[in-house]
C-alpha cells in the first residue's frame, strides 16, 4: 500500500495506479476504495491484470515464494517491474527472472529503497569523495519492532529474518564497499518466537553473520525481529581515515532503549522512517521506464542479496563458514 498510494496520490509524475489484484477479498475491496481504481480493474488473479492494456508496469509486493512466478509472467506479457526485496527464494529463481526480463525486454528495478534514502545517499557520496580513504569494514543492522508472521516460521517460504529483515543490510554492503560477498559465517537463535518452536525448530529471530569481501573489505550484519522497542536501522562505515555513520548516534554512549520508552525519540516503523525512500524509489522506477534507463538496484542486486541470504542460512544449519560462488 505504501507504493499504491504513491502511484494514486499523484506524487510519482507521469503514471497512475490504473488496477490491483489482491487474492483476499477484504484487502483487495478495502485497498479499490482507498485508491479509486475502478472496479472492472480490480482482480483477485494477478494473471487477469496483465491482460489489461492500460497496465504499463507492476509493482510485485507479495511474499517471496510467489515473486518468480509473477515476474516471470509479467515480463512475458510486457509490463516493466519493481519487485520488492528480496528478490526470491534462490538463485535459481533469480536466474529465470532475469532470463525472463532480458528477453522480454523490460525494465526489472529491485525493491532495495534505502538506495533512495538521503541519509545512505549521502553516506555513499561521501565515500565516492575519499573522505574517510579506503573502506575497511561496513556493519549494519536491522531490528525489527513486531513478531514474525506465522508463515515466515517456515524457512522454505521466508528464508527467514536474513531475507525478510536484513536483505536491506546485506544490498548495503555491497553498494558500500563496491565488493562481492565472498565467504560468509552466522549464527542464529530463536529468542523471542515461543509459538515456532514446536512445529519449526529451525526458525530464528536473531542471527549475526559476518563476512569477507572480494575486496577484502569486511562486513557484518546484526539482524532481529520482535525487539519491540522500535525500529532500528543503523550502518557504519570504517575507513582508514574515518567513520561514517548512518541512523542516529547519540553523544551519551550509553542508551537504554525499552518497550516502555526511551532517553530519545525512536522510529517505531520502516514505514515512518523511509517514506521519502519509497517515495523516490517509485519515481525513479518509472523515469527509468520513461528515459529507458538502468534501475539502481537492479535483478543482478537482488540475486547478489539471495545468494548470501541462502549461504547465510547454510552456514547457520552446518555451523561453519560458507564460500559463495564467483
Amino acid at each position: 500500500m505504501i507504493h499504491a498510494r504513491n502511484f494514486a496520490s499523484g506524487v510519482v509524475p507521469g503514471a497512475e495506479i490504473v488496477a490491483i489484484a489482491e487474492p483476499m477479498e477484504a484487502s483487495r475491496t478495502a485497498a479499490a476504495q482507498e485508491l479509486g481504481v475502478d472496479a472492472d480493474s480490480v482482480y483477485a488473479d494477478y494473471r487477469e491484470l496483465l491482460e489489461n492494456p492500460r497496465v504499463n508496469a507492476v509493482i510485485v509486493v507479495t511474499p517471496t515464494k510467489f515473486h518468480r512466478e509473477i515476474v516471470v509472467a509479467a515480463a512475458a506479457a510486457g509490463k516493466h517491474i519493481l519487485c520488492e526485496k528480496p528478490m526470491a527464494m534462490n538463485v535459481t529463481e533469480c536466474d529465470a527472472m532475469l532470463d525472463a526480463v532480458r528477453a522480454a525486454r523490460v525494465k526489472l528495478q529491485i525493491g532495495f529503497m534505502r538506495r533512495f534514502d538521503v541519509g545512505f545517499q549521502a553516506a555513499k557520496q561521501r565515500i565516492e569523495s575519499g573522505e574517510i580513504g579506503r573502506v575497511v569494514q561496513v556493519k549494519s543492522l536491522t531490528h525489527g519492532p513486531t513478531t514474525p508472521k506465522p508463515w515466515m516460521y517456515d524457512l522454505q517460504q521466508s528464508n527467514g529474518p536474513l531475507a525478510e529483515v536484513n536483505s536491506h543490510d546485506i544490498d548495503a554492503i555491497r553498494w558500500f564497499t563496491g565488493g562481492e560477498f565472498q565467504e560468509v559465517y552466522a549464527i542464529a537463535g530463536n529468542y523471542r518466537s515461543p509459538d515456532a518452536v514446536r512445529g519449526y525448530p529451525d526458525f530464528y529471530d536473531n542471527v549475526l553473520l559476518t563476512a569477507r569481501m572480494s575486496n577484502e573489505m569486511q562486513g557484518m550484519i546484526g539482524g532481529a525481529q520482535g525487539v519491540k522497542y522500535g525500529y532500528d536501522s543503523r550502518c557504519e562505515i570504517l575507513g582508514e581515515h574515518g567513520l561514517i555513520t548512518v541512523g542516529s548516534l547519540s553523544g551519551n554512549t550509553v542508551v537504554s532503549y525499552m518497550p516502555n520508552g526511551a532517553e530519545h525519540d525512536i522510529v517505531h516503523s520502516w514505514m515512518n522512517l523511509f517514506i521519502d525512500a519509497y517515495r523516490a524509489e517509485d519515481i525513479d522506477f518509472v523515469r527509468c521506464i520513461r528515459e529507458d534507463d538502468t534501475p539502481r538496484a537492479t535483478g543482478v542486486d537482488g540475486r547478489a542479496a539471495v545468494m548470501v541470504v541462502n549461504a547465510g542460512n547454510q552456514s547457520i544449519v552446518e555451523r561453519r563458514p560458507v564460500t559463495l560462488p564467483h
